[in-house]
């Protein structure tokens, strides 16, 4: 099954052998990809893959999630397939049974690259069944399982299988309700593992407030030169733990993201950080968002961004309890620094002479109104901002189908208000 045709008439006769209805959404999506080849063929051209579009939480494509004869139905159509090499199952209703059909698809498949299924219903027997599947499969890259309630046991699957996969290139393990020991073992794998590239593990259930598993993430980043993005958010971190990452990504030259948004980190914590900015270690990323930086962490920051590095591209400070000395700091340190392209600022102290700075970086251009979360407007001669819908992830949990914000994952769909939608000065007019 190399094509959309054959794919499609596989799906028919799984249906048909166990005795089922056709699913409508596995129809309208295999519909909407042979449209997608004919218009591709006027063109000459030819489609080679395709990523298979399930998600339970688009509303203009489907009112019905899937379950888990779904997933047995899907299981037996891709099993041999070499057309679909990614699939999208977020936010339905897939349990462990589900995800056991799911298990033996990567078991089976050797074309599959991507698979999604943040926020469903699998929880630790679920999660064991895909982690061994994975031991044996060599062709998935991504795997996001956010969302599920996979826990200490399934968090300790991963953590083996590891040890024993060589091509998962990126994992998100957010949201799933692990505890210290899972969290401990991630890392301690990553001592050996050289594929891996980004690692998710926001919002762990931890209840030391000793740090223990920062410190292993920090000593871990210090030999580990294959991972490029690490998220721990919400980790109840303080300012020792961000100072034990500082400590140890002084002499990691391959790493680009850090993700510390939503901890307790404080000014202190923030200049350790900075140290690491004025290194010009490879960090393109940092997101520092919903801690309690205020005025002098970010005066760290602007003068490390400043005088220093020539690295960082992103930076994200949002409520931070931040004012005008540290706003105004971090806007003049753009002046100077050219490397840095966006920042994100919305939910601080934003008064009148923050509000001008950075009205003044947008209206010479040098900051870019997609590369920030305000905008800038005067009401009675003074300067305020707003908020933008920017956010450096915004994608993450939903995104638009219609509009000018549409990721390339996303089916397109049509403007419920039956109009197209234009873009005029970043204001959305219908």
């Amino acid at each position: 099954m190399s094509d959309i045709h054959s794919t499609a008439f596989r799906y028919e006769a799984v249906c048909t052998e166990m005795g089922i209805e056709m699913n409508p959404y596995f129809t309208l999506m295999f519909d909407k990809e042979k449209e997608d080849a004919v218009l591709l063929k006027k063109k000459g051209e030819f489609k080679e893959s395709m990523d298979l579009y399930l998600a339970g939480n688009n509303k203009l494509l489907t009112d019905k999630r899937l379950e888990d004869s779904d997933a047995e139905a899907l299981y037996k159509t891709l099993c041999n397939n070499t057309y679909v090499q990614g699939l999208d199952l977020r936010y339905n209703n897939l349990t462990n049974v589900g995800a056991k059909h799911i298990a033996k698809l990567l078991e089976d498949t050797v074309t599959l690259k991507h698979l999604n299924l943040m926020c469903n219903e699998i929880e630790s027997e679920g999660a064991e069944a895909i982690a061994r599947a994975l031991n044996k499969n060599e062709s998935l890259r991504v795997l996001r399982l956010n969302g599920n309630k996979i826990g200490n046991r399934g968090g300790m699957c991963f953590a083996q299988m590891l040890q024993v996969n060589k091509t998962l290139e990126a994992l998100d393990l957010g949201d799933t309700d692990m505890t210290i020991e899972a969290v401990i073992a991630l890392p301690t794998v990553l001592y050996r593992n050289t594929t891996l590239k980004a690692l998710n593990v926001n919002r762990p259930l931890l209840f030391s407030c000793q740090e223990e598993t920062t410190v292993h993430f920090a000593k871990m980043l210090k030999v580990n030169t294959s991972l490029e993005e690490l998220h721990l958010q919400k980790y109840d971190m303080r300012d020792f733990g961000a100072t034990r990452l500082a400590e140890n990504l002084m002499e990691n030259m391959t790493f680009t993201y850090l993700n510390l948004s939503c901890n307790r980190i404080t000014r202190d914590g923030t200049k350790e950080l900075a140290k690491v900015l004025k290194n010009n270690t490879s960090i393109k990323t940092l997101d520092l968002g919903f801690n309690r930086l205020e005025d002098d962490g970010a005066m760290h920051l602007a003068e490390a961004i400043a005088t220093y590095n020539t690295t960082l591209e992103t930076l994200v400070v949002a409520s931070n309890n931040i004012g005008n000395k540290g706003l105004c700091a971090l806007a003049d340190a753009m002046k100077t620094n050219t490397t840095l392209t966006s920042i994100f600022i919305w939910g601080n102290n934003l008064e009148e002479p923050a509000c001008i700075a950075f009205a003044s970086l947008l209206e010479t251009g040098r900051l870019k109104p997609e590369n920030t979360d305000v905008q800038a407007y005067v009401v009675d001669g003074v300067t305020k901002l707003c908020e933008l819908s920017n956010q450096i992830r915004r994608h993450y949990y939903w995104a638009p189908n219609y509009g000018n914000d549409v990721p390339s994952w996303q089916p397109r769909g049509k403007n419920p208000r039956g109009s197209d939608v234009v873009i005029m000065k970043n204001l959305t007019v219908y």
